[in-house]
């Protein structure tokens, strides 16, 4: 054999040894599942789906005209979020909300919104104060029409908008992947007589703080909102039992 006949059996061979490219996933079940999870994760966290509900694997696929891969894949993914409980023997459930979770999301959460509100009272121009106030508005028609829902998201708006006046709106981006199992908690404490209200007025404390480039006077009234709401833990526990999970408890 010459050397260039070598050579070209060599390269043969080493292509043949290399490895097959992995086999990607067609492109429509991707987008079919990701649709799937946000649906799912959407529903369970504004208590659309209960803690303790359970979840149709084939029902979710007849909804939506696919396979049950998709819609294993998006319950797999919930499920490492801490949304969604897998009993092999039993079946697939809501998870409860794990009450020993709340205090470590809360200082989570109250660390980098401190750190907005301050450089947003350091920053805030008049139109983003304007903005601040229009929000407070839109929850004002939202607690007048007892519209939770509606409530909710005003109130998300509120604290993305200090994190967008502070100029580092990543930073909310940060404090939702780690409040979810707070947010179905705070769901429950909106119906409450006059909650809204004092969400309102810790919202408007905040606002004022804001106005004033205030940073020291804004972080205060941000504890005392965050503050208040982990106060209610208890309550709202005792009135719904069966969606909370304590420490050392099974889901």
């Amino acid at each position: 054999m010459t050397e260039a006949e070598a050579s070209l059996a060599s390269a043969t061979t080493r292509r043949t040894a290399a490895p097959m490219p992995a086999v990607r996933p067609p492109r429509r079940a991707t987008t079919v599942a990701s649709r799937i999870y946000r649906d799912l994760r959407a529903e369970i966290v504004s208590l659309k789906r209960k803690p303790g509900d359970a979840i149709a694997e084939k029902q979710i696929a007849e909804a939506y005209g696919v396979s049950r891969t998709p819609v294993r894949e998006a319950v797999l993914k919930l499920a490492d979020e801490g949304l969604i409980e897998i009993f092999p023997q039993s079946g697939t459930f809501v998870a409860r909300i794990p009450l020993d979770g709340l205090p470590e999301a809360f200082a989570i959460r109250k660390a980098l919104e401190e750190a907005t509100v301050r450089y947003a009272a350091a920053r805030a121009t008049r139109s983003q104060i304007a903005a601040l106030r229009a929000n407070l508005e839109l929850q004002r028609e939202m607690q007048e029409t007892r519209n939770f829902d509606g409530f909710h998201q005003a109130d998300e708006a509120f604290h993305a908008l200090i994190a967008e006046i502070a100029g580092y709106p990543g930073f909310w981006t940060l404090i939702q992947q780690t409040k979810v199992q707070i947010d179905r908690y705070r769901l429950l404490t909106l119906p409450v007589l006059g909650r809204m209200a004092e969400v309102i007025a810790e919202h408007s404390a905040i606002t004022e703080a804001v106005a004033a480039n205030d940073p020291a006077a804004a972080i205060r009234a941000l504890d005392a909102h965050l503050d208040d709401l982990q106060i209610s833990v208890a309550d709202i526990r005792r009135d719904y039992p069966r969606y909370f999970t304590a420490p050392g408890e099974a889901g």
